[in-house]
């Protein structure tokens, strides 16, 4: 690396001491699970009774079991592929197989048998982590002595030879994971199962229970939970969907607990958080409270009202839109949350004052002007990144569903006339199989007229930018105001064919010069906006390119700085495996109130009022009145417990991650954060941070009385009631 003397030792020091023992609190940290071995006084002293060595290997139990769902965690529950996820992690599945005569939605799913199991659908994927190398010398070597567009260049070929490399091996998705803010490098290699099927959903009215208004509150009483099966060929290799396909073998499977969860019990969940921010600056942080987050909530809000508003009175495209609007509406009440979050803990002053701090001890470091000229450089780039994020926010809007596939198809086309390692991230040869996926579940999730609403909506702020952050093309396709643009939509999409499958799927496999020529309206807009998307694409990475080589100088002073404080460092999350740790946990979120970390049945019927979200099917309510609980009772509560809640650290992307008890057995599965902790991307503030999570008694109990199926609870070695 291309480091002063002072940096160089801040990167020993940082990266070298990072996975040693330090004073982090047992609740915090998403760890990387090469870490864990040196935790194994901590993880010891919280309670786990496994080998703390053993976590370390992604090929071993347990976490061997658990699996990626390309946005949500997973794991496997037994010898034959079954898989267990949350509810809203498959509702994409549900949805797709959802009709206004038949839906999975409102009614459940259960298949009987193996053959009775349907396509989650052609995009569907699960991947199992069967590699985990560091590759940071490798990443940064072509590197050295350049900087912004030439740095950020240099590093993806580097990223691209490495994933070309390790995808030799059929059958497998690589990717290189940047930790540590451009510090160090990871490849992960991962088994892609292709062939998912969906295997039971409880009813949305169990699997949502109380929908927006209990979202990120607690208590809870949702059963959000879902089973899927993964297949592969008859050679017990990765295969499409097919009639022939047999289930997948594992190379471990979680063992489910039949013993009761209370509070103060160790609990240990691993998964694939999304992205964290936790390291950023405290710059970044005022951004996102001050400007990012009350847009956001604004746009969400808006794009809600206006699906909502278009597809009223209209079953089939209440459909259509079902898991779209689900997962706006999460978006939507987290940014709330973590806007609400962030305020409360005073996050910019307490992050101001703790960047002060390191930058002050960083002045009293000998050799220390690289790094902190460094710093000074990083934030001018940050500085300047500010002056068009209006624009940036708004334009991703501008590209939904029917007229994002088209800009797509261009994009593959223009890709696909050079050679393949000099493809564009997300359209070589290795992603077409995926794009082709989207392209088909495309014809269960759109429909023109709502589309055009959501543009109309996303126009109007468009509209609004500054002249000067206007882009001359996207105004050439959608005019210069809403009245114009609302003429222009209609024609648009009226003069398109690609709302047919068999035509997206056929322009798929035209060359440039054909898309472009192309007479389809859609196709024409998104040949005009391609020279801008491109535009913005250069300017974007000449900025990327600086502030990945600019970032490791505040990164390695905050780990220097931490070390030195006697903290151990786990890197921001980004969809890779970790694993945190802590124990079931009460709350007392404000003066006056305290949350127990359980709850029973009886909040169901204390919620139920027969009109959605709190329309309790039932069979659920028959059961509860029945009172009969068999072995999934909990004996010191006399009832059937439904969720818990833990101090361990989550975020988005660990939705459906497994719980597992001091032995590493399943006793949950995480699927939401309470409403003081939405902002922990941010900010981790152990007053408030909790998980919630389904218990495995209230899952039994639901397969066995509630909408039975014995054949999973039997596949799972669970008692049958």
């Amino acid at each position: 690396m291309r480091l002063h003397p002072l940096t160089a030792a801040l990167v020993i020091t940082g990266l070298g001491l990072l996975m040693t023992t330090g004073a982090a609190q047992a609740d915090e940290g998403m760890w990387m699970p090469r870490q864990l071995p040196q935790l194994a006084a901590q993880l010891r002293a919280a309670g786990f009774t496994g080998d703390p060595a053993q976590l370390a290997d992604v090929t071993r139990p347990p976490l061997a079991a658990v699996v990626s769902l390309g946005g949500c965690t997973a794991s496997f529950v037994s010898p034959r592929g079954l898989v267990v996820t949350n509810h809203h992690c498959a509702m994409g599945a549900i949805q797709l197989n959802s009709t206004p005569q038949n839906n999975l939605i409102e009614n459940g799913f259960v298949a009987p048998s193996m053959a009775q199991e349907v396509s989650a659908g052609p995009a569907a994927r699960v991947f199992v982590t069967v590699g985990f190398d560091n590759v940071t010398d490798r990443m940064l070597a072509g590197a050295k002595g350049k900087t912004g567009r030439a740095y950020f260049d240099a590093v993806d070929a580097a990223k691209k030879s490495a994933v070309a490399r390790c995808e030799m091996d059929a059958g497998h998705r690589c990717s290189v994971a940047d930790m540590y803010y451009g510090s160090a490098f990871y490849l992960i290699k991962q088994l892609e199962l292709k062939d998912i099927r969906l295997v039971y959903a409880p009813p949305v009215s169990i699997g949502n229970y109380g929908d927006e208004i209990d979202n990120f509150m607690w208590p809870r009483h949702v059963g959000d939970f879902s089973f899927y099966r993964a297949y592969v060929g008859k050679d017990g290799k990765p295969a499409a969907y097919s009639p022939d396909n047999v289930p997948y073998v594992p190379p471990a499977y979680l063992t489910v607990s039949t013993a009761p969860v209370k509070a103060g019990d160790f609990a240990m969940v691993a998964g694939y958080p999304g992205t964290t921010f936790r390291h950023r600056t405290a710059s970044e942080f005022a951004g996102q409270i001050d400007w990012l987050l009350p847009n956001r909530v604004e746009m969400l809000g808006g794009m809600i009202r206006t699906i909502e508003a278009a597809a009223a009175g209209d079953k089939a495209k209440e459909v259509l839109y079902a898991s779209n609007v689900a997962s706006l509406k999460n978006n939507l009440k987290r940014a709330q949350g973590e806007l609400e979050g962030l305020r409360r803990s005073d996050a910019v002053r307490v992050r101001r004052a703790d960047e002060d701090a390191m930058l002050a001890w960083l002045s009293k470091q000998s050799n220390s002007k690289q790094a902190q000229a460094g710093i000074r450089a990083m934030q001018q780039q940050l500085d300047a990144g500010e002056a068009n994020r209006a624009r940036d926010f708004v334009l991703p809007f501008l590209r939904p569903g029917l007229l994002g596939a088209a800009v797509q198809l261009q994009r593959l086309a223009l890709e696909r006339g050079k050679p393949d390692a000099q493809r564009e991230t997300g359209y070589q040869q290795r992603d077409e199989p995926m794009i082709e996926g989207g392209l088909k579940q495309l014809q269960r999730r759109f429909d023109p007229e709502v589309e055009k609403a959501t543009l109309r909506y996303a126009l109007k702020r468009y509209f609004a930018l500054p002249k000067a952050q206007r882009v001359a093309e996207f105004d050439a396709v959608f005019g210069a105001n809403e009245a114009e643009a609302a003429q222009r939509l209609d024609v648009l999409y009226a003069g398109t064919k690609l709302g047919d499958e068999a035509t997206r799927l056929g322009a798929m496999k035209l060359d440039a010069a054909a898309l472009v020529t192309s007479n389809d309206a859609l196709l024409k807009a998104a040949a005009t906006l391609q020279p801008a998307l491109l535009r913005l694409e250069q300017e974007s990475k000449q900025r990327n390119g600086e502030l990945l080589r600019l970032r490791p100088f505040y990164m390695q002073t905050l780990i220097a700085y931490r070390n030195a404080q006697g903290r151990a460092v786990y890197p921001d999350a980004n969809s890779t495996l970790r694993v945190s740790y802590g124990k079931v946990s009460a709350l007392t979120p404000r003066d006056g109130v305290d949350y127990r970390p359980l709850t029973t049945v009886a909040g169901i019927v204390e919620k139920h009022t027969g009109v959605v979200p709190f329309n309790a099917p039932k069979p659920l309510l028959d059961a509860i009145a029945k009172g009969d609980f068999g072995s999934t009772a909990d004996a010191q509560l006399g009832t059937q417990t439904v969720d818990f809640m833990t101090n361990l650290d989550t975020t988005g992307g660990n939705s459906g991650s497994p719980v597992l008890d001091a032995q590493g057995r399943l006793i949950g599965l995480n699927f939401d954060s309470n409403w003081e902790a939405v902002s922990a991307s941010w900010m981790f503030d152990p007053r408030y941070k909790r998980a919630i999570h389904v218990d495995m008694r209230y899952l039994r109990w639901i397969l066995a009385k509630v909408y039975p199926a014995p054949n999973l609870l039997k596949e799972m070695n669970l008692p049958a009631e």
